[in-house]
């Protein structure tokens, strides 16, 4: 994958296992992360990468700095797949997809529909309809959004 990123101009900002595995490779373009990425939205060709021990490590960390909009795995396990859609806590979260994918738009909904990280979307009388909220959960094989 840190092949790839590199190909496409990605810059990856590792921690110090992520970059103790990839310093090897000198095309790719690393540099030492800093707390502050983890729950930074770059904007740009920019990645944060972090080693964790576990899909449990891996589902704490989301937990502490994922944004609750999108979140994706990559496995070829599929209860560790299923345990992450169930698990985390987003709008949209994916299996083996990119998150490039979360629009309205491409779910056949219309523009906007499942981007938004509220959980709480009612205001005035409430009934069970407005107590209520939905997770997009999507599975693939590999797909990506130019």
């Amino acid at each position: 994958m840190a092949a790839e990123w590199a190909g496409a101009g990605v810059e990856m900002h590792c921690d110090e296992r992520a970059m103790a595995i990839l310093k090897s490779d000198s095309s790719l373009k690393l540099v030492a992360a800093t707390d502050e990425d983890w729950g930074r939205e770059f904007l740009s060709l920019v990645a944060a990468v972090k080693v964790v021990d576990s899909l449990d490590g891996a589902l704490e960390h989301i937990e502490r700095y994922g944004s609750g909009h999108s979140e994706a795995i990559v496995t070829e396990e599929y209860g560790a797949a299923m345990r992450f859609l169930n698990e985390v806590d987003a709008a949209c979260v994916y299996a083996n997809a990119s998150t490039r994918f979360t629009d309205g738009g491409q779910f056949g909904l219309g523009a906007e529909v499942g981007i938004s990280t509220q959980k709480f979307h009612a205001r005035g009388p409430l009934g069970v309809r407005e107590l209520t909220t939905y997770k997009w959960i999507i599975f693939g094989s590999g797909q990506v959004r130019p």
